[in-house]
């Protein structure tokens, strides 16, 4: 009897698609054309990061960390969260875990917190690798459209989108692809939200860095009681030009951190 055993692959990438931004990559890259798609970083490494680097290999610092991250690295994490984010006594023993990237940090969120069939709302235009990864631990994405031109959320759809299932709320902010910034008013409102049905508070803020015309990056967990129901994910690819080293991070309250780490 035949069988499709050796052939076949899993449910959970049976439906899974190349994200646009690489295959536009590939399509810039076969006719030569400038990317506009992707964010690959065209400025130097900063020197003092490529020599922390090269020391790094030179110290021979190449065998197995602890499984949340180097130490130094997290103690470092913590006090840029207090100086640039304004998020003090973070407890980088109980509350930082060092990933494979900061879409790494949002899969280890999506597998250590959510069982299949939970619903996490997305904002659109959302960023492809969050769908894609949430579609891989076998989540069910709701979708809620923000407003053009400025891309304000409608809190009214929001809350309509919300059903039992629903675990959590995913922020990208500064905002992949649109660009939007959120303002406190709006994680007020948003934070308002979770409270009232008891959602989690995903934030990607991998951007938190580049923004213009005055514009002014407010993490979410700095905001009311945010922080005791939020996972807020970064990392140094943009701010560094590091993209290929894919080291990201996540800051968790310990109830949750400690379930990420493993």
């Amino acid at each position: 009897m035949k069988t499709d055993k050796s052939t076949r692959v899993s449910r959970r990438v049976k439906n899974l698609v190349q994200s646009d931004i690489r295959r536009m990559s590939r399509e810039c890259d076969a006719i030569g054309g400038i990317n506009l798609g992707q964010g690959i970083c065209d400025l130097p490494t900063p020197p003092e990061v490529a020599q922390g680097a090269k020391d790094a290999i030179d110290q021979r610092k190449s065998t197995y960390s602890r499984y949340e991250g180097v130490d130094v690295l997290r103690k470092a994490i913590a006090m840029k969260l207090e100086r640039d984010n304004g998020l003090p006594g973070v407890d980088p023993e109980t509350q930082i875990v060092v990933t494979v990237g900061s879409t790494g940090a949002f899969a280890t969120t999506c597998l250590a917190l959510f069982d299949p069939g939970d619903e996490i709302i997305f904002f659109e235009p959302y960023y492809g690798y969050h769908l894609n990864t949430a579609l891989v631990a076998e989540l069910k994405p709701k979708f809620v459209a923000l407003n053009p031109p400025d891309w304000t959320i409608d809190l009214k759809k929001l809350e309509a989108a919300i059903t039992p299932r629903t675990r959590a709320i995913m922020a990208c902010t500064p905002s992949n692809p649109c660009g939007k910034v959120w303002t406190r008013e709006e994680i007020i409102a948003v934070g308002k939200i979770c409270e009232k049905h008891d959602l989690l508070l995903i934030t990607d803020e991998i951007y938190e860095y580049i923004v213009y015309d005055g514009r002014k990056h407010v993490s979410p967990a700095t905001v009311g009681n945010l922080a005791s129901r939020s996972i807020m994910m970064g990392g140094f690819s943009k701010t560094f030009s590091i993209t290929g080293w894919r080291i990201g991070y996540l800051i968790a309250p310990p109830r949750w951190r400690n379930r990420s780490a493993w």
